[in-house]
Order: structure tokens, then sequence, then C-alpha cells
């Protein structure tokens, strides 16, 4: 059949003479079509060699399963398209496998080849599609082939593809549950994503796989939070579900110091219960015992961590989502404090003008809202008025909130809403508007008697429906002041000819029964009436005509006994066992023979005893135990794969747990690489960072909604001792975090320093304005002749403390400022010269000299201790921040990069054995002048003996083959008692074998050897993340070796393992998105083979050591020496 045949069996038509009309798509409409006729066209289109054709074959197909037509018929012509190089065929056959791969389990399995081909295909959307094939194939065969292709694509340069991979978490996790382990890996590492795309489908797995690993949130709450507002919306909805429960178990309750704040201990009681049934006297204890507890309490002081989720989300309330809205809406009635609650109303309330669905759940979110927090509702009382339009479950819902938030203000308002309804056609919603007007009897005592006679005047209404309904609530008013109503009994007692409704009935008899001493006469000619239709009657009212009968036998015996003993004999022998049973129990109990026990004494005890009235509550009351906005609020039972929201912690647990170690970014970096060029220019940083974390915190944490003045200056001295630590990186606390991150390039920190130092010098003149104003007019005569350096200690000196702080720090950071720009000119001029290492050396400490001198010139009039945190500055985090770095010789001086603190020293000539001489050497791990390809060897000679030793010199030198020695210049006199330095090369051509030689002076020769540890035969390399991962790639199977080690106890620590792995390793850092892991690289000095090291952190002090190098022997020695640093 040709293409075009194939095109007019599609619309019906047929392809030769006399052969009967088949209707071949199914979406055609065709009738009578054929099963062996059926989609042959699509099947010929697909086995064709034309693109076009597949393509059109593919969409039609792919049309039909839109449609909810059955394709899986074409599944083995579809599946053989699936290694089609054509990119467009291609998704659409991942699209049509994703649908039917569950069901065609065998032949999809016959394609893996292909799909594990199409995980490392060039193009995102193929790699993607390709793993959601194959985790839909739900065959426990393939789970091992899965789990590596998930591990995979966490690890993708796409975010698209790491997202696809948290997406099949849950799938490989539902086929095969034993894969647990392997999974929280994974998760763990994509937690660490910093990607918008990947944060809500991460969680989602995280809830699906294992949501009580709530420590792998800790180092990723500030990022979810800070990311919060640029995830996708359902995402926003995971992200914030899940973000809620975890502030319930790390933070205190805000609500923990508001007396009588939760409205079920003061408020519920006055809503829900009579105003009466208090007892005064227990109150006033009830109120004395909290006002104690209250002042041993602490004041309550929000974490800002607390606070960080609730301004992150807030801004949610305006998504056009509504799950977004309902999500932010439950996160802060559950967390916030009260006085801040109120802000969801009104997100809520325009909800109501969405579609009825969503109206519904909001309403029953609502409900729940208004039985804790009736007031941030009550402005908004007349969005919840129903109208005629609603359908009947969202006029129950709103009647509920209406019913919820009636007070004594606003009753008058609301009953006569209430009239309107009744009126209505809906005979299920007036029955509710009766309930509802008799919980507004039973909460509001002053409206009880109004409401009341408005019941009665209902029970004339034509509709028997309504009559009953009013009869029941009636019923229960009447049960709080039964004596001032006995009209309203005995004109109920007139109905029970014409009521039929069963529970009207009862509920007309049980009044009766109860209250027969206040209707005397016309209790025992109801009972005659309802024996003689006692066997017609419902089982309800069957009960309730014999709880009459013993009644009225016990207090009017003389009128009923005969009436009692037949009503009890027709119950004897009815169909019903509970009506069998009730009849013996009775007749046992109020007719004593010489069987009936003592309880008989006691039957009007039991029968006629005083019964507390019934309280009418809101089905919603107990409901907010469940997470509102959860299925199971939502069907108030507990649902498959539910969280319970877990209480309060008693103590706060330790915030500590989620600050993060700053991590540098990559652009962070590249300017140090290019800008690094002196002491002073590290110090300038840091303090205009510190700076820039000061600026930000207080706008942070001083929140002005809602706190009150201590909150807001405790929240804001919380934060900056949490800032601290935490730092400024893309995962710290600040709001402002990412904003940082995004403008950390050169120029724009450049234009920000420029006016941090306007703004300092105009703070400056102001102070000095003030001080010198309080001064003598000599003094003021004698300020317009003075520099501004003068003014500058004059005004120290006279103002207090805090001014003589601030002004000391911005002296210090401008001469630091000024001071860097002149270092900088003296190291390029420097490098430029290219001197040799010795000479260099001197100049570094001549320029700190001058440096520290100049320091001390600006703090002239300063005490001592303000100057001494620059020392440490200098000195501490220098070292620690320049460790891994890379940079170029042109660039550093060999002191500044590798302080001679952490080399390691190894002896060459004992001073016995070299008669007075001892010889130590190091690696300094600088760069060799005279050949890069040599290893710098600095050796330090020093003269133990009395006598001077003359003509230090290298003789005899054996080597293996290939390596290379440039021998140190010779040192002509070296005096008794000194110590001299020297620096020799060695090329040991990436081997560990010695190098031997003699060390001659003018009398003696020592046969020496030099042999390196494989961590000197490496010089450090500056890699990005993705250059690392694409390298690391690049260097799998043969060339990785993985150990796993248990941590030592001291270096359990990111800052420990770094420092542990570059002492082992001339190896530099690579900067790494994720907390749990170390990247370390570097190239061997000889060929310049790379070598790659990561150290990943889990749980406790486990570890795993992975090196990647394209010489195995150098990776297997490095793998050990690294080992034996971590572990010992």
């Amino acid at each position: 059949m040709s293409s075009s045949a194939a095109f007019n069996d599609e619309k019906g038509g047929s392809s030769s003479v006399g052969e009967p009309e088949y209707g071949h798509d199914p979406a055609s409409g065709g009738i009578f079509s054929s099963d062996y006729k059926r989609h042959d066209d699509l099947k010929e289109m697909l086995d064709s060699n034309k693109d076009s054709l597949k393509l059109e074959a593919m969409k039609r197909i792919v049309a039909m399963i839109a449609r909810g037509k059955n394709a899986s018929d074409l599944f083995p012509a579809v599946v053989k398209n699936v290694a089609c190089k054509n990119i467009e065929v291609k998704k659409l056959v991942y699209v049509y496998l994703v649908r039917y791969a569950e069901e065609q389990q065998d032949l999809a399995l016959l394609s893996i080849s292909t799909f594990q081909r199409g995980l490392k295909d060039p193009n995102q959307l193929i790699r993607a599609s390709a793993l959601r094939v194959l985790s839909s194939i739900r065959v426990t065969i393939i789970v091992p082939i899965m789990m590596l292709a998930i591990k995979e694509a966490a690890s993708d340069m796409s975010p698209y593809v790491r997202k696809t991979a948290a997406h099949a978490i849950p799938k490989l996790y539902s086929l095969d549950p034993e894969q647990k382990d392997q999974l929280i890996e994974v998760i763990e590492k994509l937690l660490a994503d910093k990607t918008t795309l990947v944060a809500g489908s991460v969680v989602m797995a995280f809830e699906e796989v294992c949501p009580e690993r709530i420590e792998l949130i800790h180092k990723n709450y500030r990022k979810l939070c800070n990311l919060l507002i640029d995830v996708e919306e359902w995402g926003q909805v995971v992200i914030i579900n899940m973000l809620t429960r975890y502030a319930r178990t790390q933070f205190l309750n805000p609500n923990i110091n508001e007396s009588l704040l939760e409205e079920g201990s003061g408020g519920e009681k006055t809503f829900y219960g009579s105003d009466e049934d208090e007892d005064e006297d227990e109150e006033e204890k009830e109120k004395k015992a909290e006002a104690a507890a209250m002042a041993k309490r602490k004041p309550y002081v929000m974490d800002p961590d607390h606070r960080l989720l609730l301004r992150n989300t807030k801004p949610l309330l305006q998504s056009r989502n509504a799950a977004v809205v309902m999500a932010v809406a439950q996160l802060y009635f559950h967390l916030a404090p009260k006085a801040e609650v109120g802000v969801i109303a009104k997100a809520l309330v325009r909800l109501l003008r969405s579609h009825s669905e969503v109206q519904y759940v909001v309403l029953q979110n609502v409900a729940t809202m208004t039985i804790k927090r009736r007031g941030m509702f009550e402005p908004y009382l007349k969005s919840f008025y129903i109208r005629s339009t609603d359908p009947t479950q969202i006029k129950i819902l709103k009647l509920e909130v209406l019913t919820n938030l009636a007070n004594e203000t606003n009753i008058s308002t609301i009953l006569r809403e209430f009239q309107t309804y009744i009126k209505s056609m809906d005979k299920d919603f007036v029955a509710a508007t009766i309930q509802a007007i008799g919980r507004c009897a039973t909460n509001i005592g002053e409206v009880r008697d109004t409401c009341l006679n408005g019941l009665v005047q209902l029970l004339s209404n034509r509709d028997e429906l309504v009559v009953a309904e009013s009869v029941v609530v009636i019923k229960k008013l009447l049960q709080m002041q039964p004596e001032k109503h006995s009209d309203i009994i005995k004109h109920m007692a007139k109905l029970t000819d014409n009521i039929q409704v069963p529970m009207a009935r009862a509920s007309i008899l049980w009044l009766i029964g109860e209250y027969c001493e206040h209707v005397p006469k016309i209790a025992p000619d109801v009972l005659r009436k309802m024996a003689k239709s006692f066997t017609s009657e419902e089982d309800i009212v069957k009960l309730q005509i014999l709880n009459l009968a013993a009644k009225l036998y016990l207090t009017n015996s003389k009128q009923t006994k005969l009436l009692t003993q037949y009503v009890l004999n027709l119950a004897k022998y009815d169909q019903n066992y509970d009506i069998r049973d009730r009849a013996r129990f009775i007749r046992q109990l109020i007719v004593p023979t010489e069987k009936s026990g003592a309880l008989s004494k006691y039957a009007k005890k039991l029968f006629l005893a005083l019964k507390p009235a019934p309280v009418l509550e809101s089905p919603f009351k107990d409901r907010d135990h469940f997470q509102l906005g959860s299925l199971s609020h939502l069907l108030n039972a507990k649902a498959g794969g539910y969280q319970e929201l877990p209480d309060w912690p008693e103590t706060a647990p330790d915030p500590s747990v989620r600050n993060v170690e700053v991590k540098e970014s990559v652009f962070a970096l590249l300017e140090r690489v290019t800008t690094l060029t002196s002491v002073p220019e590290w110090t300038k940083c840091s303090s205009r960072e510190k700076r820039k974390e000061k600026k930000v915190e207080k706008p942070f944490y001083s929140d002005s909604e809602g706190e009150s003045g201590p909150t807001e200056s405790a929240d804001s001295e919380s934060d900056s001792a949490s800032g601290s630590e935490s730092g400024s990186g893309s995962e710290g606390s600040e709001s402002g975090s990412e904003s940082e991150e995004s403008g950390e390039v050169s120029v724009s920190e450049e234009e920000e320093d420029e006016e941090e130092k306007k703004t300092k010098k105009r703070e400056l003149k102001k102070a000095v304005q003030e001080s010198e104003s309080e001064q003598s007019s000599e003094e003021e005569d004698r300020k317009h002749g003075r520099k501004i350096k003068q003014r500058k200690s004059d005004s120290e000196s006279e103002s207090d403390e805090e001014e003589e702080e601030s002004e000391s720090e911005s002296s210090q950071s401008e001469s630091e400022d000024s001071e860097s720009e002149a270092e900088v000119k003296k190291k390029k001029k420097a490098a430029e010269s290219k001197l040799p290492s010795k000479p260099v050396k001197k100049e570094t400490k001549k320029e700190k000299k001058e440096m520290s001198l100049l320091d001390l010139d600006d703090f002239e009039p300063a005490p001592s201790p303000q100057v001494t945190p620059v020392n440490n500055l200098l000195s501490n985090s220098l070292v620690t921040d320049l460790e891994g770095l890379s940079l170029s010789e042109a660039v550093l001086s060999p002191a500044t990069i590798a302080p001679s603190s952490t080399l390691k020293s190894y002896e060459l000539l004992h001073r016995i054995t070299g008669e007075g001489l001892s010889v130590e050497y190091c690696f300094s791990r600088q760069p060799f002048n005279r050949d890069a390809n040599m290893v710098a060897v600095q050796m330090q000679f020093t003269n133990n003996s009395t006598s001077d030793t003359k003509n230090l010199h290298m003789e005899d030198v054996k080597l293996q083959s290939g390596m290379r020695v440039k021998e140190f210049p010779e040192i002509e006199l070296l005096p008794a008692g000194e110590t001299a330095t020297a620096v020799m090369g060695i090329d040991f051509c990436d081997s560990t074998q010695a190098a031997n030689f003699q060390l001659c002076t003018h009398t003696r020769k020592f046969f020496v050897s030099i042999q390196p540890p494989v961590g000197e035969l490496m010089r450090p390399v500056f890699l990005t993340e993705n250059e690392f991962k694409k390298e690391q790639g690049q260097l799998m199977g043969m060339n990785e070796i993985t150990e796993k080690l248990t941590l030592d106890t001291k270096c359990r620590n990111e800052h420990a393992i770094v420092q542990r792995v570059t002492t082992a390793a001339n190896l530099s850092r690579v900067p790494c998105g994720s907390d749990k892991e170390c990247r370390f690289a570097g190239r061997t000095v000889t060929s310049g083979s790379l070598v790659l090291v990561t150290v990943a952190t889990r749980e406790e002090a486990a570890a795993q050591l992975t090196i990647n190098c394209e010489k195995m022997v150098i990776g297997t020695m490095l793998v050990k020496d690294i080992l034996l640093a971590l572990t010992q």
C-alpha cells in the first residue's frame, strides 16, 4: 500500500474498487472498524524510510493517546523507531513509550540497550526521556540498570535531566524498596542542587522515600527558603508542606507565652458551652496557676530561620495557583505567631471567587480556622453569604463558617440571613440552616429565646422536613431551661399526629418523657396513642416509646401501669433484638419481683437523672490535628501516605545544624586569582563582606509586621550571630544572598566599594562636627586648619567608645584600601622583573612591615586592642583562605601561598652523622624557576659544630633513567652556629624513586638520598565544578579507585578534611555545590597527568575516597597516603 493510499484509508476511503470501506483510525468515528485493517496505514508509515512520514505517523498516534484512544497495538511498530536519528521522531517515540512501557514490558525490555544509549545522548530532552521510559518499565530484573541510570542522571549537567532523575526515584523505590539506602544517597546529592528546576522534584522524592530523615534538610533549609519564590508552583506546594513539618520539629511554638491563647481553653468554653456552667472560683485558680507558669517561662525569641520561612512564603499568598495559596495559609496557621496569622484571611477569601471545587476545599479549611482564629475572618463576613447559584455542599460549608463567626455584635445580621435561607427550595440546605440557628442559640445566650420562638413558628411550616428538623433542634434547646418552656412542650406533643419523620417523633417522645412532670395530663395520653401504633413505628421511635412508658410508670403508675405492661409485652416479641433486650431490661428494673436485684431500688435515679444539656459542636472542631490542606483533613480520616504534623518541641533543638560553611562561588575564586596580589587586598575583601552582612542583617530580621520591640532586637542579635557562622554563601540565611551571588562581578563590587567609602567619609565628618561642636572656641578656630586624619584623632579622644570603634573601623578600611593599591603596583613590578626566590622573599617581608607601620600610623590615638584583630585576620584567615588555590608565580610570591608552618620537613643528614652539619629538606610546593617540570626542594643547612664549614656542594649524582637534577648553588662559607638555605630542582619523572647524591664540604663527603612522597609529585590546578565533572567522567573504569573509610575524630568537619588532604598532596580545592563532598585537583609535575580527588562524607564518621588519575600507579599510592591522613 502506498503512502497516499494509506492517507486515503485513514479518512475511510478504499484502496481498490469493490473493497468495503473501513474506518481505520479510532478517532475517525468509523463504527464498522475492522481489527485486521486497524492502523495498517500508521504501521506502514512507521516502517518507511522517510523521517517526514514517521514524524506524521507519530504525531497522529500521540494525538490519539491525548484523546483517550487505545494505541497499544502499535507498540511493536513504534518501538522499532526508538533508534531513529531524527530528534523530533525520537521525542515522540519516547512520549509513546512512557505511556505504554508498563503494559508492554516484554517488548520494552528488548529495546533497553537503546534506552541506555539514549542516556548518553547529547540532547538533554532525549536523555531525560530515556530515563523516564526506563523508570516506567516495572520489571525488577532491570532495577540495577535503573539505579545506575538515576545515579548518572543525578550528576548530569542539565538541570532538566536531574529533575527527571528525582522523578524516577519514587518509581524505583515503589518497585524495589530495598534500594532505599542508595536512593537516599542520590536524594542527599540532589537536595544540595542549587537550581530551582530540581528543588521541587527532589523534595517530592524525599517525601515519598524517606520523610523521616529530617536531618537531610538541615543544611539545605535556608537554600530551600530562598529558592522557594522561583520554584515552579507544584514544587512550591511540596516544599512548603515539607517545611511546615520540618519547622514543627526544629522551632519553638511562637504562641507558647500567650495566656489563654488557644480558644480551646477559655474561648471555646464561651463559644460551645453555656455561660453559667463554669464555677468562678475554679476559673480564678486556673488563671493564677497559668500566671505563675507564665512567670517561670523565659521570654520567647523567634529563631531567625523560623522568621526566614515566614517571610519568604508570605509573597506566595499572591500566587495565581490556589494550591500554593492554600499551602502558605496552612503554614501560617500552624507556624506563625497569633498576631501574624491574619494576613492569610484576605488571600483565602480571594480564592472563594474561583471554581466550586476550589471553594469546597478552601471553605473546609476556613471552617477549621474559624474555630480557633475566629477574629481574622470577621471583617470578611459578607464574603461567606450564600448565593442561590452555589452548590449544596458549598452552601452548607458557608453556613458552618457563618455559624462559627457569629457573636453578640453580628448575630442579628446573621439571623436575618438565616431567615432568608429557610425559604430556599433546597431541603438539605434548609435543614442545615435550622441546625445552624440552633447552634447560634446555644452559643449566644442573648438570642436563645428569639431563636426558639422562630423555630416554634417553623413548626407550622407546610414542609414536613423543615418541621422535623425544627423539632430536633428545639428538643436540644429546651434541655437548657425546660421549666420556662412547658407551653412549647405541649405544642410539640400535639404534633405527634402529623409528623411522620422518625427522628422528629423520637425527639418529641423523649422531651415528653424527660419533662413529664411539667405536662402531667398530656403525657399519659401521648403514651396511649403511641401504644396503638407501636407495631408500625420505626425502631428509633419504639425505643423512645419504651423509655416514655418506663418514666411514666415511675412517676404516674396509677394511670399508666397497664399501658406500660401492654407496651412491654408488645416489645417482648418484636423483630428487632435491640428492642426485645430493652423491654426485658426495663421490665426487671421498674417492676420489682422476688428475682429482681438491688438495682430496682434505684430505678428512678437511673431513668429520671438530670441530664446535661447537649453541646452543639461544629463538626470541624477537632480537625485541626490534621495538617490543613491535606486529604486527611478533607476526609477527617487518615489517608494513605499522610505524614503526621509533629508537636512543637519543649526545648529548641540546636540551630547550628542549619549553618553551612562558607563556600566560594566560581566567580569569587576567579576574582581572587586575578586580583589577589597582596595581603591588604584580602583583608579589604573580608572586611567588605562583613560590612555587607551587617547591612543585610538589620532589615532582614527586624520585621515591622506584628512583632514587639524586644523580639525584634533579639531576632536581629541572634541573626547576626547565626549569620556570621553561616556566612554570606548561597545557602546563607540572608534573603539577599542570591543577589549577592549574582552580583559578584568585579565591576559592581568596585562601585559598591566606592559608594561605601563615600558614605563612610560622610559619617566621619558628621561625627567630627558633632563632637567638636561641644569643644571650646579655641579648638573651633583650629579646626579649619586641620587635616581629616587629625580631626579624626581629636574626635576619637573626645567621643564615646561606640564612635571610637566605628571610626577606627572606617579609618582602618580606608588605610587598607589605599595600601592595597600600592601593594598591587609593587607586586606587578616584582613579577615582571622575575627575580629569584630569595630576594622576593625578603621583599615581601619588608612590605608586610611597611603595611603594619602604616596601620599603626592610622590608629595612633586608638587603643591597642583595636589593632590586634587586623593581625589575627592576616595570620589565620589568610592561610585558610589561600589553601588549595593554585596561583602562578607572577601573581603571588611563594611565601604568601604556602606558609612554611604547613610544610613537612624531612631529615637528609643527621648532625651526628654529618659531624656537626645537619641538613633538612622540604618540598616547597612552588614552581622551580629554572625548569617547570622539576620539583623544588628547599634545603636548610645548619652548622652545629664549633668550626666553619666551607664549599658546600653536590657531587656524584646517581639517578634512575629519565630523572634530572638542578644542583643548588655552592655555599662558600657556613659559619659555626649559622643556618643557610638553598633550593634545588629534581625531575622525579612522576615516580617515587629516590635521587641519590653526595653532599660535600671542604673536608668530607656524605652519601644522601631524597625520596618524595607521591603527594609532592604534583602541582595544584584550578578547575571549575563543571570542568571537574567532565574530566572525572573521562577518567572512569581502570582510572578510578574508590575506598571506604572511617574518619578520625578530629577530622569530621570540612575544614579538617581539606587541611589533611592538602597536607598529604599538593592539590587545589575545587568548588563544589554539595556540602557532603570535598573535591581537589592537580597535575603531575613531569607529564601533566590529571589527578582528581573526591572525599564524600556519609552518616556519622563514614566517608568515601575516590581518586581518578591517568597514571594508575600514582593513583594507588595516593589513595594510601590520603587514607592514612584522614584516618589517623
